[in-house]
């Protein structure tokens, strides 16, 4: 068994949403992401992953494809396979999501 410590991975970059990898495994994906004041993630999509969005703390507004929810502390979203997933950080406080995904997704090239 492997375990982790979520506070130890609670950790703040003004310049941008900062991931902190959790656990991974060749059947789950998870991270923590931390977001400042004003910050935002996505927009994220996987066609063969589902997704699951946990607000560890503060609160988000979460957008899947369209339908956009505000999310407090422990509330979570489901992100189904090939929607495009999108999060902002709605309050002037810092925010920390724990992102999960089954089976991982894909590693892909970034081209700019």
């Amino acid at each position: 068994m492997e375990e982790r410590d979520l506070r130890d991975l609670v950790r703040f970059d003004e310049d941008g949403p900062r991931h902190e990898p959790l656990f991974e495994t060749e059947h789950l994906w998870s991270e923590v992401v931390n977001l400042d004041r004003n910050q935002s993630l996505g927009t994220i999509r996987d066609d063969d992953s589902d997704a699951l969005v946990l607000v560890v703390s503060g609160k988000l507004v979460v957008q899947v494809n369209r339908q956009r929810k505000r999310l407090e502390q422990w509330e979570t979203a489901l992100v189904p396979a090939g929607s495009d997933l999108f999060i902002t950080n709605a309050t002037e406080d810092p925010a920390v999501v724990l992102l999960v995904a089954a089976p991982p997704p894909v590693r892909r090239a970034v081209t700019e």
